[in-house]
């Protein structure tokens, strides 16, 4: 835009505004332009006046604006013709209501507002500030961003130009900016400060303004302090600007106002430092309002701290003081405040003022109330901080007439310690003589303490002196002090001398120290002896005789003292203590009789110490003796054996428990680490005593104990000798083969000591030393009395402790001294104590064999017997080493320990399992090395293994297969008796050992493993041996099912032999034989034929009848075929009654069952004859034989049926001629009845019914009829007349019949019939218009009746319906009935004696019938009376009962129905199913809304335990539906319900039944556990800790369904949830079960469910226990990983996706880095050469975690992330063969990882990095892979730092450059990379570089480009014109895409007319090149540089215009067309034309 424009613009008016004009758009807020147009005024003014009158309605104050902004005459008002007064109050007005309108800007009402003031007074226009002013706060919401679209802010001139940004893409404005802005534009700042003063003048008229001014004050605040922070300086513009803002907020009654500017105050005064007169001026102003408005106190103090801390503090006045002393509680404050914070700079100014004005009160007079309100507050402040406050007052010690009364606040009895600490301090501080003058004259005229007096002998006081630096002034002052106590002077407390004494004697000047032990031996009396003796001993501690000797004296009297405390004969501890501690000072370390050290060893050998202490009795006199006896150079050896000998004895000879812990006490003084002669000898003396202990056999009960600890002494001190293993052998002569000493040769010692004390290194004679105490060791080693070495096996199991004791040290000592043997300079002698201990411990060979079956095979005994650990080394070097002696038997051993009573191959066969191929190779190796042995019952089994040596050694699992492999043979292969027998026998010899107690539980567990795929034959011993009954029957029914089910003859011949050999008895075979239900034989002759009776009335088909149908004649058939030839059979009478019943049912089979009936009853009687002639043979007696006969006729002969015919006709006589009893009705008596007529209709049916059931009875009783059919027919002929009975006689009747026969029996018998009558008779008399009228009478009619009857026959009723509905067939040609004796039923039971005989009735009558059956029944149970009945009821145990089985009769028949609408799809009738099916579920809730919460609970867990699946799991569904409907149930209810174990019982499948639970249930079941924990598990947690360990073993176990798993695995999820720190012990189990199912891949991708399912539980865990999880952390790191490219399939969006990506998150940003950082590293490890593929997700992962580590996080790990890095960076080198492509991307996901870290670096922390990673680059020599890494990482990190990265890049213009050369080939012929992909490498390679460089050009701005820079990369550069590395198509992409930008940038940067020239010219020459494809790149080089120089090329043009000429006729077309093509474009960019030129 030109000048001019600007100047126009700027002149131009708003009323002007085009927009103003335009009738197609107009301004709005709440529309569209468009929309906002087509909207008249009076709309807009009605918007307007409805948002003001809601306004007025929340704040009163808008009241004002609605006669002038919204009045009618503001309709009419055009403020562009309006004069400047008018416009001036009109803004005024305006400004006001935007104020008061920003506190509610966001409400709607408000937006409505400004709509019509944008509308109606273009206030967008004219009032720009104020619009801006109201919505500034409201920033970072959308609503502000489309206000700001409003306004015309495009001009770059513009005061809101800054905010245009944000109009177009309509982002809210950020907060940064707005921060920013502020500090770089002070008009915004003072802008933002006047809104504020503004807005709070407004409100300040307003009560209650605190809430309205919230929101402005917040953003004031807040962006002033953020601008003032973020500002590089506060220039003295800011805070003049500021200064009248913070008066005004200061003195402002706005409490937030006021708030607000203490916070800039103190940003401001942190950041820059001001003249004193301002502080002065904030001070006073502060103090000023804390005095006047006491709220805000405590900030406006600790703003007045801030504000002295951050300032000079001098000359501030006295006025600020005295305000401050006014604010009420501003003691209170400081207190409060120095619990937190340094008040220090407030007490420095108050101080000084406060003591003065105290002090000149003194002197002056004054007000008494004022002077005691400064006493006050200086007492106060005393005690906040005594140490300042004492500081302060020394400065004012001239007032020498106040210091007592001030020395009084400072009492020394309150402050002491303080009042020290400060004399102290200032001491140090005092410089000038008279200051330190006065300090003393303060101190002794003030202090009346002793020890701050004064001595004679020196110029300080006793305090100062005893701590003073010169040593010779302690000693006077410990002499002084000594004085003190012997004279018990005035003004010293105990405390102080006792301080003082034991101060000193921590002193490091000997003197020093022996002159307070004089003082101590005065004192000590009065001290706690405990501390005396802990003092003394210290100073042996610390002292060294062997530096400087003079301290013998020291000791000594120390020694003295030490003796004369009698607490060390009361206190036992400490006497030990003591003597520990003084021990190495009594061990002779040379013999010269003047050294200290000597002196110290006779003083202490004297003293009356050895006397005290058992260790010590009788050394004295040894001692003495040895020093007569010896010679001087002998005398270190003899004494030190002595001593050795000594102690050992005084040791052994004690209380064994005492020993125990003497023993302790001697390996910590022996494990004391130091460097002096001394301690190392005393170290080898005790190792020497305790060795010497061991071998004393004197010790009984504790002396394995001790074993055990000098052995794991010696142990560690060996090993850590072996660690640092001199250089040299030990010499011949001191080996532990020739010497024959038990204890360490003298020679030896006396060599060790006197290098010890030439200051050499002794190491070999220490490490000698230390094997002959092992070698004693060995030798004294002695087993306990209680270890038989005889025993076949050592059972770790059955041994006693002390056994178990001595095989672990003989385990220990195996190990070290294998670890010894085999290197080392001192392997001989570790190979000779070998043999020792073969020797004396393992001598005969079966011993050591079986002492190496224990190191063979202890790893696999979990229980861990011995305590001894087992490495797989140590294994295998056993192993080899068994080996060894194997192979050096002679043929008898080898035979004998082949034997099955020597453990050798059992222990070596357990190891071919061992996960590990090297024990599985060493085992192999043994057994070969016996496999010679034919003789062996283990000869077959090690051959077979040779054979499969080397599949043994690859796979662990393999022996299983080789085992099943070998002992098949026995049963499928045609071998040689011998060969059999011989397999047999050593399968039963490995057998033996699993059985045999002798041998451990876990030798049997791994044999068992190993045999697990070997299967024998069930033998008759087997058999006997078992000997549960329940046991020997199911082995029996497997056997019968297996053979019913089996095909192959072979079994069944094998089943037939097993089951003859066997001997089983008859009770067995009768459970096999007999159905299910009939568990009983019958009685009596009755009981059968009423059993027969029953049967022929029940429906006969067996699919109705499921328990009928489960009898199978085929498998008892097979069973009596095995039962001919069986001899071997107990008490064979139990089989008579059984085969009794199944003949009664062979002569009356069912219809199915006729076919093979005759054979069946062959073999029935041929078994009873046999049973006859075994029991008369045998003489039994035949149990109950007159009951046998009788059955033979029952059965045999159905002689008396035809009684029953005859009955029934009698009984219709009686009853039709009776029933015109009931029908009758007079004509003339008005069909009325009085009371007469129905006591008669009463008394007949009393009367005559019972009479006929009676006779009916008793003719019946020899026939096979039953009551129930005498009532079903007598209650048919009432209904068949019910029809002619009144109406209101048929309730009565009816009601009277069914209470005579029985309510409870027959009520459903009435029901059922009536259902039949309406079905078949009704219906048919019925209109169709009337159908629903007459049902729905009928059913008032039904309902009524049943209602006659109480409850419990109501409900027994239904029960019995729905059973009979159930037996019924689906349809009339399912109807089951036998074909064959048809005949005969029918004149047995004519139509009469049935209830609904499907024979004569229809299909749709049967299905009317049903379907009018189940809708009553749903009527009645939620009729009113039925209803009410219940809520009458009593009896709630016994309806819960019912209520239970109703349900479960209902579901039962759901069932049945659910079956027949699956059966029936494809058919007609499948509707009706479907209908009945719906009516049989609205029936179910029907009864489940009977049910109140208390009994529903119940009532379902009853249903739970229900024997049909179906009906468990609808009572669960019932249970779910009630859970998710949010019942409110009561606590107590949920607690007392015990739903949660029967749940967890369904889901265990713990039922009685056989029956496995059904998968369905089992999912259900988990899901109710589920929906409780979620509804009731927070409340109350505890019940839900079993379910989570169901569920935990359930996702353990292998063979689970998989839905199962599912639902379990949810089922832990929310269990985890709801548990939260309850389920942290369940964690070990849970996680590694959890981990493995998410690692099988295939059934996690063939299951999707299923895996939803893992991932949410996994993430769940995750996310309840963060922190618990680092034990798996790297399992699920690496499943998390996996799981990523599984989840790729499903989809982004899908569940399973975003699931894992919060599993990903929750890793990476809940766990600490310290251990996440380590499980990344090891993860990537795994997967990087694996699992490629999955390092993608890692990286993410980890980069997640580091977007979100906290700086300091960083920091403390920045190295462990960058070691990571380094070894991730070398993927591509490591990988350098693989597809490019795919190395690619990984190295993308780590790059990407690593610059994710880079951007949380500083500059400082990021420059080494950056520079390690440029030298890493090129420390590779071979491969230069890691190039094409480096050159990758700067272009990434180019792209992140943009300008930035110039700062570090300088390095790496130079090699860039040298790689463009290097890979470019027209200038080399080598080829850069020497790999086979060497091309596509230089490519990649080529392109990172590039890229880099023109980032680095394009974000350019700081002049990096140099003209060296320039001219060192303008030729390589260039020249890639040039480079055809990989063919022309690579060429042609890397030119445009890559090169071409980065000359072209680069030519930007440069931005010199002398660089471009060169440049230029270069790319011109390429127009010369030869071949056509450089010359037509260089073309597009040209024009991409013109278009960057853009009139600047004008320069350049001249030279280029020859060059341009010559391509115009270039032998290429496509070049001379990309010439023109350019030229053109040329012309375009410099707006010249050029033609002319050609």
């Amino acid at each position: 835009m030109t000048s001019l424009a600007e100047q126009l613009k700027r002149l131009a008016l708003p009323q002007t505004d085009p927009s103003l004009l335009s009738r197609s758009e107009a301004a709005s807020l709440l529309f569209s332009s468009k929309e906002a147009a087509s909207i008249d005024r009076d709309t807009f003014f009605a918007i307007g006046c409805t948002g003001l009158e809601e306004l007025m309605g929340i704040d009163p104050s808008f009241e004002v604006f609605q006669s002038s902004l919204f009045s009618s005459v503001s309709k009419g008002l055009e403020r562009s013709v309006q004069s400047k007064a008018v416009n001036q109050e009109l803004n005024k007005n305006i400004s006001l209501f935007l104020i008061h309108l920003s506190p509610y800007f966001m409400l709607k009402p408000a937006q409505k507002c400004l709509e019509w003031l944008i509308h109606r007074f273009h206030i967008h226009l004219y009032n720009q500030d104020s619009l801006i002013g109201c919505v500034l706060p409201y920033h970072e919401t959308k609503l502000f961003v489309r206000v700001i679209q409003l306004l015309d802010i495009k001009s770059p001139t513009h005061k809101w130009h800054w905010m245009d940004p944000i109009r177009k893409p309509g982002v809210p404005l950020a907060r940064g900016t707005v921060i920013t802005h502020c500090y770089k534009d002070l008009d915004f700042m003072d802008f933002i400060c006047r809104l504020a003063a503004k807005s709070v003048k407004v409100f300040s008229e307003c009560p209650g303004n605190s809430a309205q001014l919230r929101v402005l004050l917040v953003f004031y605040a807040s962006t002033i302090v953020s601008a003032l922070g973020a500002a590089e300086k506060i220039t003295d513009t800011m805070v003049s600007m500021l200064l009248p803002y913070i008066q005004k907020g200061l003195k402002s009654s706005v409490q937030d106002y006021r708030a607000a500017t203490y916070m800039i105050i103190c940003q401001m005064t942190v950041k820059v430092t001001v003249e004193t007169s301002l502080v002065h001026s904030l001070m006073l102003q502060i103090s000023k309002t804390l005095s006047k408005v006491p709220s805000l106190a405590r900030d406006g103090v600790a703003c007045l701290n801030l504000l002295l801390q951050t300032q000079k503090g001098d000359k501030l006045g006295k006025k600020p003081f005295n305000y401050l002393c006014k604010t009420p509680e501003l003691v209170a404050i400081l207190q409060g405040l120095s619990a937190g914070y340094d008040i220090s700079p407030l007490l420095r100014y108050l101080l000084p003022h406060l003591v003065c004005t105290v002090m000149r009160s003194d002197t002056e007079e004054s007000e008494e109330t004022e002077n005691q309100i400064y006493i006050r507050h200086l007492e106060a402040i005393i005690q906040i901080n005594f140490i300042f406050f004492s500081a302060v007052l020394y400065k004012y010690m001239v007032f020498c007439n106040v210091l007592w009364k001030m020395l009084g606040i400072l009492s020394v009895d309150r402050y002491p310690k303080a009042l020290d600490s400060v004399l102290e301090k200032h001491l140090e501080d005092c410089a000038d003589e008279a200051d330190q003058n006065l300090f003393h004259q303060f101190i002794s005229l003030s202090l009346s303490c002793g020890k701050y007096k004064f001595l004679e002998d020196s110029d300080t006081s006793l305090l100062l002196s005893l701590n003073h630096p010169q040593p010779a002034v302690r000693v006077l002052a410990l002499q002084h002090l000594k004085d003190v106590i012997e004279t018990s002077k005035e003004g010293f407390d105990q405390s102080f001398i006792e301080e003082a004494i034991f101060g000193r004697l921590k002193d490091d000047n000997r003197d020093v120290v022996m002159s307070a032990l004089s003082s101590l031996e005065i004192f000590r009396e009065q001290v706690n002896p405990e501390v005396v003796v802990s003092s003394l001993l210290n100073i042996f501690q610390r002292a060294d005789l062997s530096k400087d000797g003079k301290w013998y004296k020291v000791l000594e009297r120390a020694t003295k003292i030490l003796v004369k405390e009698e607490i060390l004969k009361e206190k036992k501890e400490l006497l030990d203590e003591a003597v520990m501690r003084l021990l190495p000072f009594m061990v002779i370390t040379n013999t010269n009789s003047k050294s200290s050290d000597w002196k110290m060893t006779i003083c202490l050998s004297e003293s009356d110490l050895c006397s005290l202490h058992p260790l010590l009795k009788g050394w004295p006199e040894d001692l003495e003796e040895a020093i007569k006896s010896s010679k001087s150079a002998e005398l270190i050896g003899v004494a030190n054996k002595k001593m050795i000998l000594l102690f050992s004895k005084n040791m052994t000879s004690g209380d064994s428990s005492l020993l125990l812990q003497m023993v302790g006490d001697l390996i910590l003084v022996a494990e004391t680490e130091s460097d002096s002669v001394r301690q190392k000898i005393t170290t080898h003396i005790i190792g020497s005593v305790l060795v010497q202990c061991c071998c004393n056999t004197q010790m009984k009960e504790s002396y394995f104990s001790v074993a055990i600890r000098v052995f794991r002494f010696l142990d560690k001190k060996i090993k850590s000798l072996r660690a640092c293993d001199p250089a040299e052998e030990t010499p011949l002569n001191w080996s532990v083969e020739t010497t024959e000493e038990t204890l360490v040769p003298n020679d030896l010692l006396t060599a060790y000591i006197e290098k010890m004390n030439s200051d050499q290194a002794a190491c070999a004679e220490e490490s000698a030393m230390f094997l002959f105490l092992l070698k004693n060791f060995i030798n004294g080693l002695k087993p306990p009395l209680s270890f038989s070495k005889e025993e076949t096996w050592w059972n770790p199991e059955s041994l006693n402790q002390d056994s178990q004791d001595y095989l672990h040290l003989l385990l220990g000592l195996f190990d070290l001294l294998v670890c010894g043997a085999s290197e080392g300079s001192n392997a001989l002698q570790y190979r000779a104590l070998m043999n020792l201990l073969l020797k004396v411990h393992l001598k005969d060979s079966e011993i050591l064999f079986k002492f190496l079956s224990i190191l063979w095979t202890h790893s696999y005994n979990l229980s861990n017997h011995l305590n001894y650990e087992v490495s797989a080394m140590l294994q295998t070097q056993a192993l080899y080493i068994g080996y060894a002696l194997l192979e050096s038997q002679t043929y008898q051993k080898k035979k004998q320990l082949l034997s099955p009573s020597s453990p050798v191959v059992i222990s070596l066969l357990i190891n071919l399992g061992s996960p590990v191929s090297e024990v599985r190779r060493a085992a192999l190796n043994c057994l070969h090395s016996l496999k010679g042995i034919k003789e062996s019952v283990f000869h077959p089994v090690l051959q077979h293994l040779e054979q499969k040596t080397e599949e043994i050694i690859s796979d662990p699992t393999y022996i299983t297969q080789v085992m099943e492999g070998l002992f098949e043979e026995l049963e499928t292969q045609p071998k040689q008796k011998s060969q059999k027998k011989k397999l047999s026998e050593a399968l039963e010899s490995i057998l033996d050992c699993v059985q045999n107690p002798i041998f451990p539980s876990y030798i049997a567990r791994h044999l068992m493993k190993i045999l697990r795929e070997v299967h024998g034959e069930i033998t008759k011993p087997f058999f006997a041996a078992v000997s549960d009954g329940m046991v020997q029957q199911k082995l029996l029914k497997v056997l019968f099912d297996l053979l019913l089910n089996c095909k192959n003859p072979l079994c069944a011949q094998t089943i037939s032999s097993v089951f003859k050999g066997i001997s089983v008895c008859a009770e067995q075979i009768v459970r096999e034989l007999e159905p299910p239900e009939k568990t009983k034989g019958l009685g009596t002759v009755q009981q059968t034929r009423r059993q027969k009776m029953q049967q022929q009335r029940k429906p006969q088909d067996a699919e109705l009848a499921p328990e009928a149908s489960h009898f199978s004649w085929q498998r008892v058939m097979l069973i009596l075929e095995l039962l001919q030839h069986k001899k071997k059979l107990r008490r064979p009478q139990a089989l008579v009654p059984t085969l009794f019943n199944l003949l009664s049912r062979c002569l009356e089979p069912m219809e199915s069952e006729e076919e093979n009936m005759e054979y069946t009853k062959q073999l029935i009687l041929s078994c009873l004859l046999n049973i006859c002639q075994k029991l008369s043979s045998d003489g039994s007696k035949i149990p109950a034989g007159k009951n046998c006969q009788t059955r033979f006729l029952v059965v045999l002969s159905p002689a008396q049926r035809n009684a029953l015919r005859y009955n029934i006709t009698n009984t219709d006589k009686v009853l039709h001629n009776i029933m015109p009893i009931f029908t009758f009705m007079g004509a003339n008596v008005l069909r009325l009845d009085d009371t007469y007529t129905f006591q008669v209709i009463n008394k007949t049916v009393q009367m005559v019914i019972p009479a006929l059931i009676q006779a009916e009875d008793s003719d019946l009783s020899e026939s096979s009829g039953s009551v129930e059919e005498v009532v079903i027919k007598i209650v048919r002929v009432f209904v068949d007349a019910l029809p002619h009975v009144p109406e209101h006689r048929r309730l009565p009747i009816l009601a009277q019949l069914i209470t005579t026969v029985g309510g409870d029996k027959f009520l459903w018998v009435l029901l059922v019939l009536l259902f039949e009558q309406y079905v078949t008779k009704t219906v048919t008399a019925t209109s169709s218009t009337d159908k629903d009228a007459v049902l729905e009478a009928d059913t008032e009619f039904w309902i009524s009746i049943c209602c006659e009857f109480n409850v419990q026959s109501q409900f027994q009723s239904m029960m019995k319906i729905i059973q009979y509905l159930t037996e019924l067939p689906e349809n009339k040609e399912d109807d089951p009935g036998p074909k064959k004796s048809r005949t005969c039923k029918t004149k047995l039971k004519n139509q009469d004696g049935q209830l609904f005989n499907v024979e004569s009735h229809s299909d749709k009558q049967l299905r009317h019938f049903k379907f009018l059956s189940v809708s009553f029944m749903s009527q009645l149970l939620s009729s009113q009376s039925f209803v009410k009945k219940i809520v009458e009821c009593e009896e709630t145990e016994e309806l819960q009962k019912l209520e239970q089985r109703l349900l479960e009769e209902v579901l039962h028949y759901i069932n049945t129905v659910a079956s027949s609408v699956e059966g029936n799809v494809d058919k007609p009738t499948a509707k009706f199913w479907r209908v009945l099916l719906n009516k049989s579920y609205d029936m179910l809730d029907k009864v489940n809304a009977l049910l109140p919460t208390e009994t529903f609970i119940p009532v379902i867990r009853g249903l739970m335990t229900n024997q049909l699946p179906s009906v468990r799991r609808k009572a669960m569904e019932l249970l779910n539906n009630k859970v998710q409907q949010r019942t409110k149930w009561q606590k107590s209810q949920v607690r007392q319900s015990k739903l949660v174990p029967e749940l967890i019982a369904i889901v265990q499948c713990k039922r009685k039944e056989e029956e496995e639970e059904q998968a369905i249930n089992r999912q259900t079941a988990l899901f109710s556990l589920k929906l409780l924990c979620k509804g009731f598990g927070t409340e109350n947690p505890l019940p839900f800790v079993p379910v989570l360990k169901t569920a935990i073993d359930l996702i353990s176990s292998e063979k689970e369904e998989k839905n199962v798993m599912g639902s379990a695995l949810l089922c832990i999820a929310e269990v985890t949830c709801t548990l939260k720190a309850q389920a942290i012990p369940q964690l070990p189990r849970l996680m590694p079960a959890l981990l493995k199912t998410l690692k099988n891949k295939k059934e996690l991708v063939s299951n999707e469910i299923y895996l939803l399912s893992a991932i949410t539980a996994l993430l769940k865990v995750a996310e309840t226990l963060p922190h618990f999880l680092s034990p798996y952390l790297l399992d699920c790191l690496l499943q998390v990983v996996r799981l990523e490219k599984i989840v790729v399939e499903f989809g982004p969006s899908s569940q399973i996706s975003l699931r894992v990506t919060s599993l990903k998150t929750i890793l990476a940003t809940r766990l600490a880095s310290r251990i996440l950082l380590p499980a990344v590293t090891k993860c990537y490890s795994e997967v990087a050469n694996t699992r490629k593929n999955c390092l993608g997700p890692l990286m993410n992962i980890l980069k997640e975690h580091i977007v979100c580590m906290e700086k300091e996080h960083l920091t403390s790990h920045q190295s462990e992330l960058t070691a990571f890095f380094m070894r991730a960076l070398d993927f591509r080198t490591e990988h350098a063969e693989d597809d490019l492509e795919e190395v690619g991307k990984t190295e993308a996901y780590i790059i990407d990882c690593l610059i994710s870290m880079v951007m949380k670096l500083s500059e400082a922390s990021f420059r080494p990095l950056f520079f390690k990673l440029f030298d890493w680059s090129k420390t590779e020599s071979t491969l230069k892979d890691r190039l094409l890494t480096f050159h990758r990482i700067a272009d990434c990190i180019a792209d992140k730092l943009k300008g930035l990265f110039t700062l570090f890049a300088g390095h790496l213009v130079k090699p860039f450059a040298e790689t463009l050369n290097q890979v470019n080939i027209s200038k080399t012929d080598e080829a850069f990379f020497d790999s086979e992909n060497s091309t596509e490498k230089g490519c990649l390679l080529l392109q990172f570089t590039m890229d880099c460089l023109h980032k680095l050009f394009l974000f350019d701005t700081q002049k990096f480009l140099s003209k060296e820079r320039a001219e060192t990369l303008m030729m390589p550069l260039v020249d890639q014109l040039e480079n055809m590395l990989g063919g022309d198509e690579k060429f042609q992409e890397r030119v445009t895409a890559h090169l071409i930008p980065c000359i072209a940038q680069f030519s930007v940067a440069m931005a010199d007319d002398s660089l471009w020239k060169p440049l230029n010219y270069q790319i011109l020459l390429k127009m010369r090149h030869t071949s056509a494809k450089v010359r037509f790149a260089a073309l597009l080089a040209l024009v991409e540089v013109a278009q960057k120089l853009k009139e600047n090329y004008l320069v350049l043009l001249p030279e280029s215009i020859p060059f341009l000429a010559e391509l115009m006729e270039d032998e290429c077309e496509e070049v001379e067309q990309q010439c023109q093509k350019t030229i053109h474009q040329l012309e375009v960019i410099l707006g010249e034309p050029l033609q002319s030129y050609f």
